[in-house]
C-alpha cells in the first residue's frame, strides 16, 4: 500500500468542515442547556404574585424564608455527599496508581527533629522513651601509660649498622 499525502488545500477544507460541525454542536448544546434551565425554573419556581396588603406580604416573606431554609438544607446535604465522593475518588486513584506501580514519590521536605521527638511522633505521647545515647554509654577513665622511650638505643644501633662497618658487624655478630 502506498501512503498518499494529503494536499494542504484538502487539509484546510477538512479542518474548516470539522470546525463548522463543532461550532454547530456547541450552539445546539447551549440552546439545550437554556431550555433545560427554563423547564426546571417553571417546574420548581412558581411565578411570584405580590399581594397588596401588609399581612399577605408578611405571610409571603415567611413562606419564602421557609423555602430558602429547605433549599439551604438540601445544598448542605449535597455538598457533604460531593465531599465524600471526592474523597472516595482520591482513594481509588491512589489504589490504581499503586496497582500500576507508577507511583510518583513526592518531594520530601527536610525536617529538623531530635531523636526523642521522632520517637514520640512514631509511638505517640503515651510512650516516653528517651533517646539520650550518651547516658547509655559506658564511661571509661583515661589512663596515661608511660612508656619508656629509649631514643638513644635505636639511633645508636642505626649509626652502628650504617656503612660497610655496620654490615660487617651485623654479619659478625650473627654466628
Amino acid at each position: 500500500m502506498s501512503d498518499k499525502k494529503m494536499t494542504s488545500s484538502r487539509k484546510q477544507h477538512l479542518k474548516s468542515l470539522l470546525l463548522q460541525i463543532a461550532h454547530g454542536l456547541i450552539q445546539a448544546e447551549a440552546i439545550q442547556a437554556l431550555e433545560d434551565k427554563n423547564r426546571y425554573m417553571e417546574e420548581n419556581v412558581p411565578s411570584l404574585s405580590i399581594p397588596g396588603s401588609m399581612e399577605e406580604l408578611q405571610d409571603l416573606c415567611k413562606k419564602l424564608h421557609q423555602q430558602i431554609d429547605a433549599v439551604d438544607e438540601q445544598r448542605y446535604d449535597l455538598s457533604g455527599k460531593v465531599a465524600k465522593c471526592d474523597k472516595e475518588i482520591e482513594d481509588l486513584k491512589i489504589k490504581v496508581q499503586d496497582l500500576n506501580g507508577k507511583f510518583k514519590k513526592p518531594a520530601l521536605k527536610k525536617v529538623r527533629m531530635s531523636a526523642d521527638a521522632m520517637l514520640q511522633a512514631l509511638l505517640g505521647s503515651k510512650h516516653k522513651v528517651s533517646m539520650d545515647l550518651r547516658s547509655n554509654l559506658k564511661q571509661v577513665k583515661k589512663e596515661v601509660k608511660e612508656e619508656v622511650k629509649d631514643t638513644a638505643d635505636w639511633r645508636k644501633n642505626i649509626e652502628d649498622k650504617s656503612g660497610m662497618d655496620g654490615r660487617k658487624k651485623m654479619f659478625e655478630s650473627d654466628p
